[in-house]
C-alpha cells in the first residue's frame, strides 16, 4: 500500500531534520534560521517585482507566495514558524496555515514583519540563511559557506516526498506542450502560443518556474529565446518549446521540438530523439554524468554524419569542437526546487567538480546516485554566430553547406525529459506524464 501524503511528507521533514543537523554539528553553529524572503520594489516605483522564495525555506515547506516569513530550527527541538499574515485590504492575505506540515511546526502567527524577531532564538550560533536585504535587526542572514556546501550537495538526492512533486509538476506541464503544438499546427503566433500554454496548465507568466522558451522557425536557434512575437510568420515551419510548470515550489523543465511536414527536418527531430532516449536509458547509478555529456557529442555527431550535414568521423568531431558548433550547451542538469538545481559541479565541500575540457557549460558533474533528478537535454541548432566560425576554420569544408542553409530555416531540435536515477531501470518522469495524459 503506498505511503499516505502526511507520512511522505513527515519522512521528508525528518530527512532534512537530519541533514541539517550534521550540517550545523560539522560546522559548529547551534540553530538554522531562514528567512522566506521580502516582497521587493522596481526602482522608483510602488510596484512588486513577483515574489520567489527562498529554496532553503521551501525546502522544509510548501509555502510559496509567502513573503516575511521565518522558520527557526534548533536540533532535538520542534521547529518554529513565524508565519506572516497582515490584516491587509490592499491585498489578499494568506490563508490559516493548513496541509500535512501545520502539526510538525510551532506556528506563531505574525502581523507585522518586524515581530519575528521576538520568535527567533537569540542565544548561541545561528546560521542564518537568505538574502541580504530580508533580514531583520540582529538577525542578518549570514550565508556560512560550509553549512550551504553541505545543504546543496545534499539536496541532490530527492526524498519520495519531493519525487511526488515533481511527477506532479510533469503532468501540469504536458497539458501545455500539448496544447502549444496544436496551437503550432493551427498558425498561432508566438504570443499566442504561450498563452495556450498557460490556459492549459493553469499558469500565470509570474508564477511559471522560469521564461517560456517560444521558438517559431529561426528563432529556436537561440537556445534562451525571451521574446513571444505577437505576430504570426508566414509559414511554420518548426516550433521549439522549452516550457515547465510548478507544485509546491518544485520545477518542471519539459523541451520539445515539432516540424510541419518538412522531410529533412523531420528526419532530424527523429535522429535526436533516438539518441536522447538512448541517453535518458543511461541515467544509471555510478555513470559519470561528463561520460554522458561526451557520450552525447558522439552521439550526436554520428547524427550529423548520418545526415549529410558533416563529412567527419564522430570523434574528430568531438575533439576539434566541430560538434560544439551545433551543440553548444550541455546535457543537461540537476532539477528541483530551481530549475537548474545547485551543486550539480561541486562536492559537499563546495570544491569544484571539473567539467571537460572545452565544455565550459556543463552544469552537471557529479556521478549519477539514486534519487537524483536530472534532465537530458541535446540538441542540434544551426546559429548563425558559431556557424560563421566553422566556415572559416580549417574544417569548414567538411560541412555540408547546402543541407545546412536548408536546415537553417527550421532553427534547430532539442528534446528535454527529465529523469530520476534509481537503483535500477530509470524514471523518465516526462515520458510517464506523456504517456499518462497525451
Amino acid at each position: 500500500m503506498a505511503a499516505s501524503a502526511s507520512t511522505v511528507y513527515s519522512d521528508h521533514l525528518a530527512t532534512i531534520k537530519a541533514r541539517t543537523d550534521l550540517a550545523l554539528q560539522k560546522c559548529g553553529f547551534d540553530h538554522m534560521i531562514i528567512t522566506s524572503g521580502i516582497a521587493k520594489y522596481r526602482f522608483l516605483d510602488d510596484m512588486h517585482y513577483p515574489f520567489k522564495a527562498n529554496p532553503h525555506f521551501l525546502h522544509w515547506l510548501p509555502l510559496t507566495q509567502h513573503p516575511y516569513s521565518w522558520i527557526a530550527y534548533t536540533p532535538g527541538k520542534k521547529p518554529v514558524l513565524a508565519y506572516y499574515q497582515p490584516d491587509d485590504y490592499w491585498h489578499v492575505p494568506p490563508t490559516a496555515p493548513e496541509g500535512d506540515w501545520v502539526e510538525h511546526f510551532d506556528i506563531r502567527i505574525l502581523s507585522e514583519p518586524a515581530d519575528a524577531v521576538h520568535h527567533l532564538p537569540s542565544t548561541g550560533r545561528s546560521a542564518i540563511i537568505g538574502e541580504d536585504d530580508s533580514g531583520l535587526p540582529g538577525f542578518a542572514p549570514n550565508n556560512p559557506e560550509s553549512v550551504l556546501n553541505a545543504l546543496h550537495f545534499q539536496r541532490a538526492y530527492k526524498t519520495p516526498y519531493e519525487l511526488s512533486r515533481q511527477r506532479l509538476a510533469q503532468r501540469r506541464a504536458v497539458p501545455g506542450h500539448l496544447a502549444a503544438r496544436a496551437g503550432f499546427l493551427a498558425g498561432q503566433s508566438e504570443a499566442q502560443i504561450h498563452a495556450a500554454y498557460l490556459a492549459a496548465t493553469g499558469h500565470t507568466d509570474p508564477d511559471l518556474p522560469y521564461n517560456n522558451i517560444i521558438g517559431l522557425n529561426e528563432n529556436g536557434a537561440t537556445l534562451h529565446y525571451q521574446y513571444k512575437n505577437t505576430q504570426a510568420p508566414a509559414q511554420h515551419r518548426a516550433l521549439l518549446i522549452d516550457a515547465g510548470a510548478e507544485v509546491d515550489g518544485y520545477a518542471s523543465d519539459i523541451t520539445r521540438t515539432w516540424g510541419n511536414g518538412d522531410a529533412h527536418f523531420q528526419a532530424l527531430i527523429d535522429a535526436v530523439e533516438r539518441e536522447q532516449l538512448a541517453l535518458c536509458a543511461n541515467v544509471r547509478a555510478g555513470t559519470d554524468y561528463r561520460d554522458l555529456h561526451l557520450d552525447c557529442h558522439l552521439r550526436l555527431g554520428r547524427v550529423l554524419k548520418a545526415l549529410d550535414i558533416v563529412d567527419m568521423d564522430p570523434g574528430a568531431m568531438l575533439e576539434t569542437g566541430v560538434t560544439s558548433t551545433f551543440f553548444p550547451h550541455g546535457l543537461g542538469h540537476p532539477i528541483g526546487l530551481q530549475v537548474h538545481d545547485i551543486a550539480g559541479y561541486t562536492d559537499e565541500n563546495g570544491q569544484l567538480i571539473p567539467r571537460p575540457a572545452g565544455h565550459p557549460f556543463l552544469r552537471m558533474t557529479r556521478t549519477l546516485a539514486p534519487g537524483m533528478v536530472v534532465t537530458i537535454e541535446p540538441g542540434l541548432y544551426f546559429i548563425p554566430t558559431l556557424l560563421a566560425k566553422l566556415k572559416e576554420s580549417q574544417h569548414g569544408h567538411a560541412v555540408n553547406w547546402k543541407n545546412v542553409e536548408h536546415l537553417a530555416k527550421f532553427g534547430g531540435v532539442r528534446i528535454e525529459d527529465e529523469v530520476h536515477c534509481t537503483d535500477g531501470a530509470p524514471e523518465n518522469l516526462t515520458r510517464d506524464a506523456f504517456a499518462e495524459l497525451s
